[in-house]
């Protein structure tokens, strides 16, 4: 398989970073052909979308695309989920994140598994082929919120976030108060996330074209996964290199 990801380090600095924030960006790793390819595969998913009222193509994106499902099993990809996660490795989903111009973007929220359980780790990878700006369609975080494994943060705003749960919280690691930071991303940049970071996206403006974005999401078995969009004829039919990623445990 060609190369989705130009050279990259991640060593022990950022893999630290990492582990304190929540998220690490990769500016610009997705080559050139990739983000082409990439391109292309979620516009089809795209056109899919206003007439499916339950989501499927976006949800199971994979299952709806070649291309998608073929980065399931990406030695590169799977290669840099492992670096994170170690073994043994599951895949638990794709799904695709466009969001065209006028897109409202999405409220803050955080996501569940293993919150009993610190050696469970879930880490979601994000191709942000086109990239975006902090005002337009930008991906905000809470550094340090990952690190209270609380899968129940919600807020319609970042006043709503700043008063309710993050008042008087400060970061477990630091020391210091838990701040909004909102990103910026060139276009190829890839993103990793663990699953319990508070995040949020602020909305695309209205003349900007469609910011083309898919998250792929690992972790390590051992618990149920609500995020889990696989179906049953798609595990059983199973993807090339992917025969041991698929299952639930």
């Amino acid at each position: 398989m060609e190369d989705i990801f130009a050279s990259y380090e991640f060593g022990q600095d950022e893999r630290a970073e990492l582990d304190c924030a929540g998220q690490f960006l990769f500016p610009g790793l997705l080559t050139a052909n990739a983000r082409d390819h990439l391109t292309q595969a979620l516009s089809a998913i795209q056109a899919l979308m206003p007439g499916d009222e339950d989501y499927k193509p976006n949800h199971y994106a994979a299952e709806y695309n070649a291309y998608l499902a073929s980065l399931i099993a990406h030695p590169q990809l799977v290669g840099l989920a492992r670096t994170v996660l170690g073994e043994p490795l599951r895949f638990d989903h794709c799904v695709t994140l466009n969001r065209p111009g006028g897109d409202g973007g999405a409220h803050w929220h955080s996501h569940e598994y293993g919150e009993k359980d610190p050696h469970l780790g879930f880490l979601r990878i994000f191709f942000y082929v086109n990239g975006f700006r902090p005002d337009d369609g930008g991906l905000k975080v809470v550094p340090g919120s990952h690190l209270y494994r609380d899968a129940t943060i919600r807020a319609v705003s970042d006043e709503e976030l700043l008063s309710g749960w993050m008042a008087g919280k400060l970061h477990p690691q630091t020391g210091e108060a838990l701040a909004i930071e909102e990103l910026s991303a060139p276009e190829g940049t890839v993103a990793l996330m663990w699953t319990p970071t508070a995040h949020g996206v602020n909305p695309r403006q209205n003349s900007s074209d469609t910011r083309w974005a898919v998250v792929y999401a690992y972790r390590n078995p051992g618990l149920p996964s609500r995020a889990r969009w696989i179906s049953e004829d798609f595990e059983k039919k199973g993807v090339a290199g992917a025969e041991d990623l698929l299952s639930l445990y």
